[in-house]
């Protein structure tokens, strides 16, 4: 079936929120939240296969690790595999002091029960109850009234209560989510948490958890946040409930969601690590928390090591975070447009020269080096790529530092290949592709320096004598010039016929240290106006130079 060409004949649009005085446009984010992760249930039960006790601890240790204080761990009544992992992971003891687990129940008294009692021993836990109150939910799912679903969540609260009771070793806290509140009548949802409140009593010292779930996401994230404002304000007792976002991902804004949800009065966000989760995912915890890093909110979670959490994120999941997800797909920090490497490049280098304590890099919203990624792939070469991109990959690679001018004589040797291999270039054949350009480092070369010594005359010029390969067959040969470098064109003029005239020369080391070597570029113009560059690498920076002219005099040779 074709899509409608009048889709207002099916759909209707999400009605906007009476909240004329909204004050959350005109907040920030300057505190992180309470972080939740759901990795371990809402996360677990979206993938085609669950994670089994060994993923799931290894997830956990990972969330531990990357300063996650409150974990979602499952949803203990759905099975013995979810039990047992709960119950072991509590009596194992892997559960540090400062974190606490939270388990997820329907509101129904023998799922209750069975959820506290894979806590039996934890020092602390949340035990997260939910029933949905929508009215598609009461109308279609459960042919409801409004009573009978608040008599719902009333009930399974009294039940958390007297199983909290019974078990005073144990430091319960409370959590209770109106689930589908995105699509429910706000005033609803209101009442229905005051009734739970009123059974569990809490205080601003004890304050229970109100979770207001985005299950589905049916509207833009400004008429989410007006929600939240508008349940923030009309909660009674609001003081003693921490307001926590769940949001899903079904119109591509769950982070945008969550992150204006915490402007209308939020304090807590549930979420997975890269936002699995059912249909189209969860709130990405890294997304968001990584996007108030970028604004110098410390979000108080640790992604130095992005790599190491990716890894095991699609070792657990089985699902491979795509190569364009947010702050750590394998391209998000790499450029292949032309446009876009020089003005990465010229950023790089304004930050080095500049020592710039803000970060202020074009295209790059956070440096990679903050997440453990090194700067070798920010910019990659395809035949997309301009000479920025070359440049920045034969400096990253080999510490060349090549002049403009130099760069645009490259780029046409290294458009070629890419044309002809029809493929991204790596370094190693741009490198390749400069050494057979400008004769560096290669065995096929038409004259190649064996040695030379240089010598001052009487009148203050320099003499060279030295010795040179032709074509394999080793020649004396001697000249003089002002200078090394006109001595050696002088030279080579004198015993090979060859004359260039140099239009600019630049030099710079390789690296750092006593041992570092020397990188030399020489601009050439022969008779006939042709510009011909080469480019001299050697320990000794003069000697760099006389490999330079000759690397220019094999260039005019093969030309």
């Amino acid at each position: 079936m074709p899509m409608l060409s009048q889709p207002s004949q099916k759909y209707r649009p999400f009605p906007q929120i009476d909240l004329p005085d909204r004050q959350w446009p005109s907040r920030a984010i300057t505190v992180p939240p309470r972080w939740l992760s759901t990795d371990l249930r809402d996360g677990n039960q979206s993938i085609i296969d669950p994670m089994d006790a060994v993923k799931k601890n290894r997830f956990f240790d990972l969330l531990v690790e990357i300063g996650v204080k409150e974990i979602e761990v499952g949803f203990p009544s759905a099975g013995a595999t979810e039990f047992d992992f709960i119950h072991g992971l509590v009596q194992s003891g892997s559960i540090p002091d400062d974190v606490t687990v939270q388990v997820l129940t329907q509101s129904r008294a023998d799922l209750i029960r069975t959820s506290f009692e894979s806590l039996n021993g934890a020092r602390a836990a949340i035990v997260h109850l939910y029933n949905a109150v929508s009215p598609a939910w009461r109308d279609i799912v459960f042919r409801m009234s409004k009573d009978e679903v608040r008599a719902i969540a009333v009930a399974g609260a009294q039940v958390m209560r007297d199983e909290a009771a019974a078990r005073p070793d144990t430091d319960w806290h409370f959590q209770y989510s109106p689930e589908t509140f995105s699509t429910a009548e706000l005033d609803f949802s209101i009442s229905v948490c005051e009734a739970v409140m009123e059974i569990l009593r809490p205080t601003p010292e004890r304050p229970i958890i109100l979770n207001l779930p985005a299950t589905v996401e049916a509207a833009s994230p400004n008429i989410y946040a007006d929600q939240i404002e508008y349940f923030c304000r009309n909660l009674p007792n609001r003081d003693a409930a921490v307001i926590s976002l769940h949001t899903h991902n079904d119109r591509g804004t769950g982070v945008a969601a969550a992150e204006l949800g915490l402007m209308a009065g939020a304090d807590r966000v549930e979420g997975c690590l890269f936002g699995n989760g059912e249909r189209t995912g969860n709130c990405c915890l890294v997304t968001m928390a990584l996007n108030m890093y970028t604004q110098g909110v410390d979000p108080g979670l640790d992604f130095s090591d992005i790599d190491r959490v990716i890894e095991t994120v699609e070792y657990c999941n089985q699902i491979p975070v795509h190569q364009r997800h947010p702050y750590g797909g394998e391209l998000v920090y790499t450029a292949f447009s032309g446009s876009h490497q020089d003005a990465i490049k010229k950023g790089f280098d304004a930050q080095e020269k500049q020592n710039d304590e803000h970060w202020r890099v074009p295209y790059l919203p956070i440096d990679p080096a903050d997440l453990g990624r090194n700067y070798e792939a920010v910019i990659r070469v395809n035949s997309q790529s301009g000479k920025g991109g070359f440049a920045w990959v034969l400096e990253q690679d080999q510490g060349l530092k090549l002049p403009k001018k130099m760069q645009a004589d490259f780029s046409k040797h290294v458009q070629r290949m890419a044309d002809e291999l029809g493929r991204e270039l790596g370094a190693t054949d741009i490198w390749d592709a400069f050494r057979r350009a400008y004769h560096v480092q290669t065995e096929k070369k038409h004259f190649q320096l064996i040695d030379y010594d240089e010598s001052r005359a009487a009148d203050g010029t320099r003499i060279l004598t030295g010795t040179i390969a032709v074509e394999g067959k080793e020649q004396r040969v001697s000249g003089r010039g002002n200078g090394l470098i006109s001595s050696v064109l002088t030279t080579i003029e004198e015993s090979f016929g060859l004359s260039l005239e140099i239009c600019d020369y630049s030099e710079h080391a390789l690296g750092s240290g006593r041992d570092a070597n020397a990188a030399a570029y020489l601009e050439c113009r022969t008779p006939d106006g042709q510009t011909i560059w080469g480019c001299g690498i050697d320990e000794d920076v003069a000697t760099a130079g006389v490999r330079a002219v000759l690397s220019a005099v094999n260039s005019a040779v093969s030309r």
